[in-house]
């Protein structure tokens, strides 16, 4: 019998989905709850009932389960980025772990191992990006913080424990010198206001920082004074100013200024020296990216004369991470300013485009070119968005037929089902490896290596 809105059920918690909901089962239902743990037994509201399932919420908590901990954030719930704040670090992996292992054996339907999940080395403060919309508060007051779940109401935050302690404190001082001149926040439902997000960007091992201002028009006013002020108290490489008029969710429009310093910052990410601004994708977890292009590394098994192609290669980290394994390699990018930026990379460490060469194409369409030009690589290489791979992609990746696939993904369920397709056309899937970049939210990236049978 389906269940009621706003009955009231006993639970226990069996595990958790891979949204972070903790899943119980009654009456031969499944109900999804936010915010519980494994073994919590709890009074549950159902606030969505379904046919064959619902969602609830915890009226009261009966008995804690092993890995539930005290929250350490006043807004972790209502904000949403940390989903998994209310269990231990130790559950979490666990979860995660499991996360992957479902994807793989119940949509894939791969029968293949996948390996624990490896932790990431710091669990706060391990953000390199953090992207704030701007709103005011219910005094008025200008204000940053996150958009609650579903929604595009801003939860205010003073203090996230994901990104280092300085972007919270510019936040905030960056909201009263706002106040202070009389810019208003911008406003999504009537398109007025001028400022939209904080954008901060800090390189890990140079410590260099980036901020940029999205506002809606040409600029601030008392622009010079308002950033010369912050870069003298927060030490700020760069300061640019973005300007988005358009009524759109995209944070970023397409015109960028510099209004002090070089434009850019510089890091190194597994050795590669790297120059970005605000339109590059860079891993938000230096220390665990590292950790995970390592295993890409180790699953390439990269020979002396091997010809590496990297598509979705963003900036081309990953490949030129790998290069002195091998003697060429081939990214493929869609996104201009990415590609530009692997390329001035490669020149900076003196690669001509016979040893590394950076291609502005869809990563299905250069693949399918590449492969209708008769190239061969040895190794491949695939970093695609949440959505997976395109089936140009895997179609001109199977014609190709290198002997060893490489598949990073922040989307077990799309790399599993990636992996699945390219299993029905010539590729064993050997092994698949979890690796955490995203403590403390339901997010996981795993590498997956597939072999030519």
């Amino acid at each position: 019998m389906p269940f009621t809105k706003n009955q009231i059920i006993t639970l226990e918690i069996e595990a958790l989905s891979n949204d972070g909901n903790g899943v119980a089962h009654k009456d031969g239902q499944a109900v999804f709850v936010p915010l519980t743990a494994p073994g919590d037994v709890a009074e549950v509201r159902i606030v969505k009932p379904m046919k064959t399932y619902a969602f609830g919420r915890v009226e009261k908590l009966l008995t804690a389960g092993p890995g539930r901990i005290k929250q350490d954030c006043p807004v972790a719930g209502p904000c949403g980025g940390c989903g998994l704040r209310h269990i231990s670090y130790e559950a979490e992996c666990a979860a995660k772990t499991q996360f992957v292992r479902d994807a793989f054996a119940r949509l894939g339907k791969l029968d293949v191992p996948v390996l624990d999940v490896l932790g990431a080395p710091d669990t706060d403060r391990y953000r390199n990006k953090v992207q704030l919309p701007v709103g005011t508060d219910e005094n008025g007051h200008i204000v940053t913080g996150f958009f609650a779940g579903r929604s595009h109401r801003i939860v205010a935050c003073t203090d996230c424990k994901l990104q280092p302690a300085w972007m919270n404190e510019l936040a905030a001082r960056a909201c009263a010198l706002l106040e202070e001149n009389g810019i208003t926040a911008y406003n999504e439902e009537t398109h007025t206001g001028r400022v939209r997000h904080l954008y901060m960007r800090q390189g890990w091992h140079s410590g260099q920082r980036l901020l940029c201002f999205v506002v809606n028009g040409n600029g601030l006013p008392n622009e010079a004074e308002i950033c010369a002020t912050l870069q003298k108290e927060f030490a700020l490489t760069t300061i640019l100013v973005n300007r988005n008029s358009e009524r759109t969710n995209v944070i970023l429009g397409r015109r960028t200024r510099t209004v002090l310093g070089p434009g850019v910052i510089e890091d190194t990410l597994a050795g590669v020296p790297l120059r970005m601004g605000v339109h590059e994708f860079y891993q938000v977890n230096t220390p665990a990216a590292e950790v995970l292009y390592a295993k890409a590394r180790e699953y390439a098994g990269l020979k002396p004369d091997d010809f590496l192609l990297d598509l979705y290669c963003g900036m081309g980290t990953i490949g030129l991470s790998m290069l002195a394994d091998c003697k060429r390699l081939v990214g493929v990018e869609v996104v201009p300013q990415a590609v530009e930026g692997a390329k001035e990379t490669a020149a900076r460490l003196g690669l001509d485009a016979d040893r590394a060469d950076f291609r502005c194409q869809d990563a299905g369409a250069a693949a399918a070119q590449l492969a209708a030009e008769g190239a061969r690589p040895d190794v491949i290489v695939v970093d695609p968005p949440r959505k997976g791979c395109d089936e140009a992609a895997l179609t001109a990746i199977a014609e190709m037929a290198p002997r060893t696939v490489v598949m990073v993904s922040c989307n077990a369920a799309t790399a599993a089902r990636d992996a699945k397709w390219l299993t029905e056309h010539g590729y064993k899937a050997v092994e698949v490896q979890p690796v955490d970049l995203f403590p403390r939210t339901k997010h996981v990236e795993c590498v997956v290596k597939l072999v030519w049978e």
